[in-house]
């Protein structure tokens, strides 16, 4: 299957309805320089627009790392004129993946750490393997989690717990980081692609639209007070509800057979 490259570092392959969005920098550990990060957020907006993807997932091509996280070698050559300007084009790339309308999941394998956590964080689930280190280290070396860490992690694991990983700047390792909730499902040793890719691949069989919505729903409605929350999810109910999708899965349901989605 051929690989739609975005820049140096970055490459897209398809696998049916999923597509597979790789880090592809090996002789840096995948971390993330200015460069990268724009590959990052061209990828993204690519998908977002692709009507025929109905799943992302985010890989590494590195065998012992997922992400190291931001690039410190190009950092400490940055003034900080040059630093400001960076900011930008660093967060487009993390925002790129949390915005990605349709569902995600990263595939973690060794260390997956600041800025690397924090891309695996901006998926909806992420896959390990055993061999997974995660961790916010940034207040190690003087700064904070600014890929979306301080926000995406107390989402998952409560205020005092992220309060205390991100303090700490510890290092999680897969049975720790699993039983935290800092990732979801712990694959056999460098299965963690091949089981990101099977769990799309469930998700990829079912009705684009719905699933757009729910993550909509899901999105929208985390934080907001029970009513509030119904209310969002009533508005993305009644954009799928008169859709080809929906008219096409009742039918399928009904006629016993599998759903061939319009995805409209």
């Amino acid at each position: 299957m051929g690989e739609q490259r975005f820049g140096e570092f970055v490459g897209v392959r398809r696998h049916g309805h999923v597509a597979e969005l790789a880090l592809d920098r090996p002789k840096a550990m995948n971390a993330v320089s200015s460069t990268m990060a724009r590959s990052i957020s061209e990828a993204c907006d690519a998908l977002g627009a692709d009507r025929d993807v109905r799943v992302v997932v985010l890989t590494s091509t590195h065998e012992r790392a997922f992400c190291v996280g931001a690039d410190l070698k190009e950092r400490n050559s940055l003034t900080d004129a040059e630093l400001l300007r960076q900011r930008p084009v660093t967060r487009a790339a993390y925002t790129g993946v949390l915005e990605l309308p349709m569902p995600t999941v990263a595939a973690v394998h060794g260390y997956a750490l600041g800025g690397g956590f924090e891309l695996a964080l901006s998926c909806d689930v992420i896959v390990a393997d055993p061999t997974a280190v995660v961790g916010l280290p940034e207040v190690s070396v003087g700064v904070l989690p600014g890929g979306g860490g301080t926000q995406l992690l107390p989402r998952r694991v409560g205020a005092a717990r992220a309060a205390e990983l991100i303090f700490s700047a510890r290092r999680v390792e897969a049975a720790e980081a699993k039983e935290l909730g800092l990732v979801d499902l712990v694959a056999g040793e460098g299965e963690d692609r091949d089981e990101a890719l099977a769990l799309a691949a469930r998700i990829a069989a079912n009705s684009p639209v719905g699933l757009r919505a729910a993550k909509r729903a899901l999105r929208l409605g985390h934080g907001l007070d029970l009513r509030a929350g119904l209310e969002v999810e009533d508005a993305a109910w009644r954009s799928v509800a008169f859709s080809g999708d929906r008219a096409e899965g009742v039918a399928a349901f009904n006629e016993k057979r599998k759903p061939e989605w319009p995805g409209e």
